[in-house]
């Protein structure tokens, strides 16, 4: 089995985001230190500051599952759905790998 990779875009509403910058940061170091966790990375847009994008590299299916059901990764996205203006999650397949 492969592993997967989810790359998720998440632009906050106006005025909320350095709410939804601290909330993701928050989450960031515990979901890296998850069994199955091959990469967890978060990053902020140079020209949009209200954009944030997720690259995420889980091993397995059930390392994933483990993360959703994670009690941090829980409480991040309740806290963040009031600070959020739009969530974009792609869940990719490697075709070529340098």
């Amino acid at each position: 089995m492969s592993a997967i990779t989810i790359v998720a875009i998440l632009k906050a509403r106006k005025g909320n985001e350095r709410l939804l910058r601290d909330e993701l940061l928050k989450v960031a170091a515990p979901s890296r230190a998850e069994a199955g966790c091959l990469d967890y990375v978060l990053h902020e847009s140079a020209e949009h500051p209200e954009q944030f994008v997720f690259y995420e590299t889980w091993q397995d299916q059930a390392a994933l599952d483990a993360h959703i059901a994670s009690s941090h990764y829980r409480a991040y996205r309740q806290a963040a759905e009031a600070w959020l203006d739009t969530r974009e999650v792609y869940r990719l397949n490697i075709i070529a790998n340098a």
